[in-house]
């Protein structure tokens, strides 16, 4: 089964629409969707959260249309936005309170395990804290009602590489659980790069990519030639290239490679870039 699963999604807004976008979630695996600020990556997990309403379309989590079962699939999705919504006066106890009250499966002990783990001071107001420690206090109630799914939006941007890394730490540790799946949108593709199993590229709207990370890491490659060599490659497969009195330096599909260029691994930010490249 997938955990999430969507079909030909649109949401139309004066100056921006969301195109039919596409794409499946298998459960047990971590989902990253990149795409620059405004490209739309918020606007789909909103969608998916029902926070909004799609104008067409079709959103199932684990199967189940989302319009239709929002209710019933709150206790199995743990949702960390980048703007996390906790009262400003609010501590880590009245947080526990409310979340009591709004999932069935709210396992307190866990929630403030978790905080001591993250050193978040408990009496502390919500507005007292810094960007980094609001992360994980939304970080621990996601946590902390046995969701089967994360919903995770922009959750490391704006902190520090070293809160950075123990966060991403905390999402590897969640999918060891083989049943338990994570999508996580961010522009920092160097933290989505080393965490994913699947890229989605989106961009203004659209989705440009969707596949398994290591799939697209063995289609395409960086090679090194004269302007003359570039010229033998089909064009089509060439998804950029940079020009210089030194030569070409491009990134194109592997297959497409026939004679002897120096061939080097692309990373999944050089390609992102390369792909926004030539959609612009």
């Amino acid at each position: 089964m997938n955990a999430i699963e969507i079909k030909n999604l649109c949401k139309k807004y004066r100056r921006f629409s969301l195109d039919s976008i596409s794409l499946e979630l298998p459960s047990g695996c971590i989902m990253g969707l990149i795409g620059e600020n405004g490209a739309g990556k918020s606007t789909t997990i909103r969608l998916i959260l029902d926070i909004i309403k799609k104008d067409s379309g079709s959103i199932k989590l684990f199967g189940k249309e989302v319009s239709a079962s929002s209710a019933k699939l709150r206790d199995d999705v743990g949702v960390v936005l980048d703007e996390p919504g906790f009262p400003e006066v609010f501590n880590a106890k009245n947080i526990n309170k409310v979340m009591k009250y709004t999932y069935s499966n709210w396992d307190e002990e866990r929630f403030f395990s978790l905080l001591t783990r993250f050193d978040v001071d408990e009496k502390k107001k919500f507005k007292a804290l810094s960007k980094g420690m609001k992360m994980k206090v939304s970080i621990a109630v996601a946590l902390s009602h046995k969701a089967k799914l994360l919903i995770l939006d922009e959750p490391t941007s704006g902190l520090d590489p070293v809160i950075r890394d123990e966060i991403v730490d905390i999402f590897y540790e969640f999918t060891r659980d083989p049943s338990n799946s994570i999508l996580i949108s961010s522009h920092i593709v160097s933290d989505l790069e080393k965490l994913c199993d699947y890229i989605a590229f989106i961009h203004k709207g659209k989705l440009l990519i969707c596949d398994e990370k290591d799939r697209l890491l063995e289609k395409y490659c960086i090679i090194r030639c004269s302007a003359e060599d570039i010229g033998k490659i089909n064009s089509d497969a060439i998804k950029s290239k940079k020009e210089s009195p030194y030569g070409v330096e491009a990134i194109v599909e592997r297959d497409a490679v026939t004679i002897d260029f120096e061939i080097n691994p692309v990373g999944i930010e050089e390609l992102f870039v390369s792909v926004i490249k030539g959609e612009k």
